[in-house]
This record gives C-alpha cells, sequence and structure tokens, in this order.
C-alpha cells in the first residue's frame, strides 16, 4: 500500500492522470551510449525503425541523464553519486563509416574481443541505426547522501533520455 500524497492540494484525479498518459509528450528509455572527447557528442545505436526513431524524427530535442556508480563513506549507508543530464539535438547517423565508428566503441566498452566485434559488425550493422546527440547544455551535479539503493551500488548506473514528440519543451 502506498501512503498519501504528502502536497495534496497538488494532486490530479484519476481522469485528469488517465488523460495525461494517453496524451503523453515524451518518450524515455535506458540505453547503452558512447561519448566522444573528440567532438563533444554522444552517441547512440538501436533499431532503425520503432517509437524512438519515430519520436525522433517528429521533434530532435532530447535530454539525456547518466550517473556514476557511486560510492559509500565508511559506516554510512547512503550513496553518494555524479551525475549529468545533457540537453541538447539528436539526428540519425547516415554515414556508414561514421557507424561503424559509433559501434566499435560501444562495444569496446564491453569486450576487447575482436572476433566478436567483426562479426556483429558484418551481421548487425545493416540493421542498426546510429544516433547523435549534439549538446546544447548540461547540468553536472554531485548527489552527496542519496538514498539509492545501498545493497547493488554497481547496479545503479542508468542511462535514460527523454525525446519529446512536441517542439512545445
Amino acid at each position: 500500500m502506498f501512503r498519501k500524497m504528502r502536497r495534496f492540494k497538488q494532486q490530479i484525479t484519476d481522469k485528469q492522470c488517465i488523460e495525461v498518459l494517453k496524451n503523453a509528450k515524451r518518450y524515455g528509455l535506458p540505453i547503452n551510449q558512447w561519448y566522444c572527447e573528440e567532438d563533444g557528442k554522444i552517441y547512440f545505436h538501436g533499431a532503425k525503425e520503432g517509437h524512438k526513431i519515430d519520436a525522433i524524427k517528429a521533434c530532435d530535442k532530447v535530454s539525456f541523464c547518466t550517473w556514476d556508480e557511486g560510492y559509500q563513506k565508511d559506516d554510512d549507508w547512503a550513496l553518494n553519486i555524479n551525475s549529468v543530464i545533457v540537453f541538447g539535438r539528436i539526428k540519425l547517423v547516415e554515414d556508414e563509416d561514421t557507424a561503424i565508428k559509433i559501434c566499435t566503441n560501444l562495444t569496446k566498452k564491453f569486450t576487447d574481443d575482436e572476433e566478436y566485434l567483426q562479426k556483429e559488425l558484418k551481421n548487425a550493422l545493416p540493421r542498426v541505426q546510429c544516433l547523435e546527440l549534439i549538446p546544447d547544455n548540461a547540468w553536472k551535479k554531485r548527489q552527496l547522501s542519496s538514498p539509492l539503493y545501498r545493497s547493488e551500488p554497481k547496479q545503479l548506473l542508468q542511462i535514460c533520455w527523454t525525446i519529446p514528440v512536441s517542439n512545445h519543451l
């Protein structure tokens, strides 16, 4: 059972909640990224079609949020994290050489297996759509004593972006 909303004067009705959910204009998902220090852009990959691509085509304004694994001080239950929220515009990468570079760097974040990389590039690249986030602004924040889950701090590395479907940000 959930407790009642503390700021109850701001609570909306169930009907209003359903309307908001039905007419939601944003889309968020966990996704792996590669930050390129050479150009300061953030790159992603995924399928060539689907809701994410439709949303990007409708509006290129996005936000991207990530945080580190965090750390705990001795004898303290709280997790301390550093987070970054990037605002910018995203575009589809059409150049195959750039897509290969992006997919190569994304794969190298998880494995050094060159044979695996070449197999993935050969078999999956034709089905992959790479994306380029051009940052406009970033909020960098140190969250001290964050009451996030203490038991599994390694699993707290999260990446999420929000793609507005409308130009009304």
